[in-house]
């Protein structure tokens, strides 16, 4: 396997068997509670679930036999989701605004008091100059607020609702970069890197209630968030949204708490055995991207 440099990872000595553990895209944690998680029946909220990831956890949550709520931004495209998934419920609602999240929490309580399941899939994921003088703080920060501190105060909001039921799970939808920054997104890497920290914590906290605590780590998915970056990777590289959700819904149902498609796995195997040759890797990608601007 290549890397978007064009380095051979093999020539390295990093070969990996092409086995069924690497192909499934799970990686076993230590799973604390003794029943497996159920994927059918369930009241689950998705943050996020316009387009992308989010869409394809409704989709197929939704076939599953599952009620389904979703929350973008934006009305009409959450109007035209209801279009085309009718059994899905939809608010408006933004991640990184805390009185949002009050408000979304009385209302999804509510309508759907059986609410079990929180995805905390929202995230936005930018090309960020950080030698560009002209970007202020408040929008260097607006990745923080979506991806690290919405969900953490999605959980913290949601969690006495959902320590009531008799089971429940959050699922916090993080990234290969986690372990491995990106310096072309460098504020994206950040919070995931965070958010991955914190879902580990929150894990432990969590063991001897009824909720699961699960961490979905995407790699590099064909996704409107990573549009940015088509000429940055080879589309090859890139797993389609339904099947890095169809890896991360069997996850689920193996109570696999962290859970890694595709190159994910990889990335996390290469970043403890060759840390700076993967990051000097990762390097070069970036250091193309800007040689090129300057064309």
């Amino acid at each position: 396997m290549r890397s978007a440099s064009g380095l051979n990872f093999a020539n390295k000595g990093l070969i990996f068997a092409n086995n069924q553990y690497c192909l499934s895209g799970i990686f076993v944690l230590s799973n604390f509670k003794t029943k497996k998680m159920e994927i059918t029946n369930n009241t689950i909220l998705i943050t996020g679930g316009s387009s992308g990831i989010g869409l394809q956890f409704a989709t197929q949550l939704i076939n599953l036999g599952n009620t389904v709520i979703i929350t973008g931004r934006n009305q009409a495209k959450l109007d035209e989701i209801k279009k085309q998934l009718p059994k899905v419920h939809i608010f408006k609602s933004d991640v990184s605004d805390p009185l949002a999240i009050i408000e979304l929490f009385k209302k999804v309580t509510m309508q759907f008091s059986t609410l079990n399941i929180l995805i905390n899939n929202a995230g936005e994921m930018r090309n960020l100059n950080l030698l560009d003088t002209s970007i202020t703080v408040e929008n260097v920060n607006r990745e923080i607020a979506i991806n690290l501190s919405g969900p953490v105060w999605m959980v913290q909001q949601f969690l006495p609702h959902l320590l009531k039921q008799k089971t429940a799970a959050i699922v916090n939808v993080t990234s290969a970069l986690a372990y491995v920054p990106f310096a072309l997104s460098p504020v994206y890497s950040a919070t995931k890197s965070g958010l991955h920290a914190y879902t580990q914590g929150l894990r432990i906290r969590l063991k001897k209630t009824s909720i699961k605590v699960f961490e979905l780590l995407a790699p590099l998915t064909n996704t409107p968030l990573g549009d940015k970056f088509a000429g940055d990777f080879d589309s090859k590289m890139m797993m389609e949204p339904d099947k890095v959700v169809a890896i991360a819904i069997k996850g689920l149902m193996k109570d696999k708490f962290e859970i890694l498609p595709g190159m994910s796995i990889m990335l996390k195997l290469i970043s403890r055995i060759a840390p700076k040759f993967i990051l000097k890797q990762m390097g070069k990608v970036a250091e193309k991207s800007w040689a090129n601007e300057k064309l």
